[in-house]
């Protein structure tokens, strides 16, 4: 008996045709786990698909991947579209997907709340790198559809606040795939012609897919990068978008942001009335207060009774004078008391009092006071003063007697 003999090539190749025309095979859906999970540089998605009993390996080619909403994450519980082939090479069979969604979670949401938490974490929805909106703008700048409610809105609700505030309006997609590059290139536009104050970008309300466009990364990073304020007005007042996170003001719906937007012209001229009558009332109440304080001036007594300060002074000066004297005075009586007794004090201790007592001071022939006999000697000339005169001598002979 002869035996057929096939390669492998043809083996893995008749395998391969046989999955191609399972029916079931060719359009499955499959729920499972993400594990082994793989970002490959060109783009591909490699993960292994599990549950309890059993694993597939899995592939999503980056024509695919480049439509999903959301990021895989390792361990995530997902629902994917596909169909089961063989790769040729290996004998591998595997799984080809098309579609993924997220199980039991939507996946618009998923995508929401992981770019929300991404943009986040960057700063870009912090509060104090908001600009502010101009009170008074020129010119504001439109963003949306040309045909849509929300441009309606807008118009009706400026023309009726003020007229002559401008309406630059740069028409865009506001639904559909290709709607966030229209609303990025919008922004980026009017951030290179500097021709509006602040923006308003936004639609009217829809679905989260309807609404889906503000919720694009290049639309959030385009509002961040604009130099210009923009306000985001999307949906109704429940809905929120990443848009409403990183504008410099979230209005509840276009109307609201054409409220926001549009300065009053009738509540800025009541303003001006208001503030006119209170800057009058300041005037006149300040006119008021200066007239009193003229009143009050004006019969202060120095201009009722001009010599009054000066009398005044002067009274003041005499009693200086008065003060003075008496300070004088008892400084004189003081001293000379003190003087007349240090004068009497002198006046004991005085050579003279010694004198006039009976006693004689002596004196050599350079007036030298002799105080001792041993300072006398023959011929020596001596003045004697008495307490009456003085007397002067001349010893022919002396003879010292000394107190034992």
């Amino acid at each position: 008996m002869s035996r057929k003999i096939f390669t492998v090539s043809q083996v893995n190749r008749y395998v391969k045709h046989l999955f191609s025309h399972d029916y079931l095979l060719n359009n499955i859906w499959v729920n499972g786990e993400i594990s082994n999970l793989k970002m490959h540089n060109s783009g591909h998605i490699y993960f292994t698909l599990k549950d309890k009993a059993g694993a597939i390996s899995s592939v999503m080619f980056k024509g695919n991947a480049d439509g999903l909403k959301f990021g895989l994450e390792e361990g995530m519980a997902v629902l994917v579209k596909g169909y089961v082939s063989m790769y040729e090479k290996t004998g591998q069979y595997q799984l080809y997907i098309e579609k993924i969604e997220i199980e039991g979670e939507g996946a618009l949401y998923k995508a929401y709340e992981q770019l929300k938490k991404k943009l986040e974490a960057e700063g870009l929805f912090r509060t104090e790198i908001k600009k502010t909106i101009p009170f008074y703008p020129d010119n504001i700048g439109l963003i949306t559809s040309e045909t849509g409610a929300a441009i309606r809105d807008i118009i009706n609700i400026a023309e009726r606040r003020n007229k002559s505030i401008q309406l630059i309006l740069i028409p865009t997609l506001v639904q559909g795939e290709e709607a966030a590059g229209n609303i990025s290139k919008a922004i980026k536009k009017f951030n290179e012609l500097k021709n509006v104050d602040v923006i308003i970008v936004g639609r009217g309300g829809g679905s989260i897919e309807d609404l889906w466009a503000f919720n694009e990364e290049i639309v959030a990073r385009a509002i961040y990068d604009s130099v210009i304020p923009i306000i985001s007005a999307v949906g109704h007042e429940t809905d929120f978008t990443i848009s409403d996170f990183v504008a410099d003001l979230r209005a509840p719906t276009p109307s609201a942001a054409a409220e926001l937007a549009v300065p009053s012209k009738a509540e800025l001229k009541d303003d001006v009335e208001k503030y006119y009558k209170k800057l009058d009332d300041l005037v006149w109440n300040n006119i008021m207060n200066l007239r009193h304080k003229q009143e009050l001036i004006l019969n202060h007594p120095i201009f009722k009774y001009p010599t009054q300060i000066i009398d005044q002074n002067k009274q003041y000066l005499d009693q200086l004078e008065r003060q003075f004297k008496l300070v004088i005075e008892k400084f004189y009586k003081d001293n000379k008391i003190r003087v007349e007794n240090d004068i009497s004090k002198l006046e004991i201790l005085s050579p003279k009092n010694i004198i006039n007592r009976g006693y004689a001071l002596l004196y050599d022939e350079k007036n030298n006071n002799i105080a001792s006999v041993d300072e006398l000697k023959d011929k020596d000339k001596i003045l004697i003063e008495l307490k009456d005169g003085s007397v002067e001598i001349e010893i022919n002979k002396i003879r010292v007697i000394k107190e034992v």
